[in-house]
């Protein structure tokens, strides 16, 4: 548990995002595009357009409402959305975007993880336009978007949670061990968000280590230790059905109530940057030291998270830092892709290598690149705040 990040909970920002559409033509312009989402795909009249304001008229031919999203190269950050499109609607999006790659994406139903997705180029524009450099403007921009990221990131929580949930309580438990790592990355992609909640991150992301006496253990440690027996201590007894039932009923309900405590969030520009710098902390107080997954060694999977979450913080605000500090930029780019490189090097599959399978050298190298990028992430709010 890290010391909470400050929310402003107020309005009411439906934002959501991610996953899903199909690109059909090979090129538009930059004064409108139109998006076709039907209840089983979405079809985008382009997939690429000159830098500059872009709109995108969303019609909804489903049957349900709908949601359409351009992401960022990385498939994660959120640039723009168009949310809350009922059937027969159209929406437009307005956005302005620099040269670079992005994905296209729909959500149907707004719920789960969407269908498809495909990628979407910017060109660099003949006039030579540029992203609206008003400060202000970009500030707003950046909030907004991490909002959205928030939102999608706790539900797409919730329908991993549901699945785990479903199949650790019916006793398929290698199921529940593919699942963990993968669904628990969606919490730690925000965890210092989740965190600001009071009770709830203690309630879902407690160790066992950090128990106060008296105090009642939940969450996905609490499961993950009944999943891995072999790593647990000597006399260790397997749950029983009924307490296995009781603490999935339990992690369901409050990744719920969770997902509806960030409908109304927003941010400043201080949160977002505070929040790289406490998901970086987490990295370095628990991830990088074989803490965090006591049992099930996946640390590497929640310090790839934190690092994703980080980035897309990062990146939200990247235009405004080289506006103020482009030497201080550059400095970031570099250490976010040395540590990335070091966390590609230990992927196996679709996963990473256990946190025990690590060498000590390669322990040691994770450590140093944390530090190295923690020196000037910690200059980021001070240099686009103060």
């Amino acid at each position: 548990m890290r010391a909470p990040l400050p929310l402003l909970a107020l309005g009411a920002l439906a934002l959501l995002a991610l996953t899903g559409c199909v690109a059909n033509n090979p090129a538009g312009t930059g004064d409108g595009l139109t998006v076709d989402s039907s209840a089983d795909g979405c079809s985008v009249s382009a997939s690429e357009v000159a830098a500059g304001t872009t709109s995108f008229s969303v019609t909804n031919s489903g049957d349900q409402v709908t949601e359409f999203y351009l992401l960022g190269d990385d498939g994660l950050r959120i640039v723009g959305e168009a949310e809350n499109i009922g059937p027969g609607l159209t929406r437009d999006l307005v956005v302005q975007l620099a040269e670079g790659s992005y994905f296209t994406a729909c959500k149907p139903g707004m719920v789960g993880d969407g269908i498809g997705k495909a990628a979407f180029t910017v060109t660099p524009s003949e006039s030579g336009t540029v992203v609206n450099a008003d400060l202000d403007k970009q500030v707003e921009t950046a909030n907004t978007n991490y909002s959205s990221y928030v939102k999608d990131q706790i539900a797409q929580l919730v329908t991993g949670t549901d699945s785990f949930a479903a199949a650790y309580v019916a006793g398929d438990f290698d199921t529940a061990r593919t699942l963990y790592a993968a669904t628990r990355m969606h919490w730690e992609r925000v965890e210092t968000v989740a965190e600001s909640f009071g009770d709830l991150d203690p309630k879902l992301d407690l160790r066992e280590a950090d128990l106060e006496e008296g105090q009642d253990w939940t969450g996905w440690h609490a499961i993950e230790k009944d999943l891995w027996p072999a790593e647990a201590e000597a006399g260790f007894a397997a749950y029983s059905a009924e307490k296995r039932a009781s603490l999935a009923e339990q992690l369901v309900v409050d990744t719920a109530t969770l997902n509806d405590n960030v409908q109304g969030l927003s941010f400043t520009l201080s949160q977002q940057t505070n929040g790289a710098i406490g998901l970086l902390d987490e990295v370095a107080s628990g991830k990088v030291t074989g803490e965090e997954e006591f049992w099930s060694h996946t640390d590497l999977w929640d310090f790839q998270a934190n690092i994703d979450g980080a980035t897309v913080l990062y990146a939200g605000v990247r235009d405004i830092l080289v506006e103020e500090d482009a030497d201080l930029a550059v400095s970031l780019d570099s250490e976010f892709a040395s540590l990335q490189q070091l966390l590609d090097a230990q992927r196996v599959g679709d996963g990473f290598t256990l946190y025990t399978d690590l060498e000590p050298a390669e322990i040691r190298a994770f450590a140093d690149q944390v530090n190295a990028l923690a020196e000037p992430l910690n200059q980021l709010t001070a240099t686009l705040v103060l």
